[in-house]
């Protein structure tokens, strides 16, 4: 019976693709559609150098969110002025015991990359040799390389800074004009 089944099927799928007629491509070669009906259009828009910022916001052209954006901005940038720490990172070059090792590690980087300030710190037991004070990991990548050639256990590790300036009298102006 199953054998018998079979034999059906595949005679069925051979005489469907007989079945089948083939087309020259050249019979489709005029063919067309029109879809601009279907089609969406958008108006265009104006040129950018033409207009000013204030031209384009009393136009109705410009995005009305960036007044309110600027002025959100700028709040949050006043109001973290007043924490005294803040959150970066920095490249940790060095992390051990031996006191003797901090310093060579320091005075190493010092002498071989004079134009990044290194500073080293003592959390009990251990001396910390670090590099930097960046605001995120991006900012650190172009030193971290130059220093993992000659140092390869430097790593970037999350830091807390302290505000060199907690003064928050400091203008915050993001004018592009």
């Amino acid at each position: 019976m199953k054998n018998v089944l079979l034999i059906i099927c595949i005679a069925a799928f051979s005489l469907s693709c007989a079945a089948v007629k083939k087309r020259p491509a050249d019979e489709f070669k005029n063919y067309q559609e029109d879809l601009t009906e279907t089609r969406y259009t958008f108006p265009s828009l104006p040129d950018p150098e033409k207009l000013t910022k204030k031209k384009a916001v009393a136009d109705g052209v410009g995005n009305p969110v960036d007044a309110e954006l600027e002025e959100a901005i700028n709040y949050y940038v006043r109001s973290n002025m007043n924490e005294e720490y803040y959150s970066g990172f920095t490249i940790l070059v060095y992390s051990g015991v031996d006191r003797d090792q901090a310093f060579e590690t320091r005075n190493s980087i010092y002498n071989t990359f004079s134009d990044i300030k290194t500073h080293m710190e003592y959390q009990q037991p251990r001396y910390l040799v670090k590099v930097g004070k960046y605001i995120n990991r991006i900012e650190a990548q172009y030193n971290y390389h130059k220093l993992k050639e000659k140092f390869p256990t430097a790593r970037i590790i999350q830091d807390r800074f302290q505000r060199e300036s907690t003064n928050g009298d400091e203008e915050i102006n993001n004018d592009e004009e």
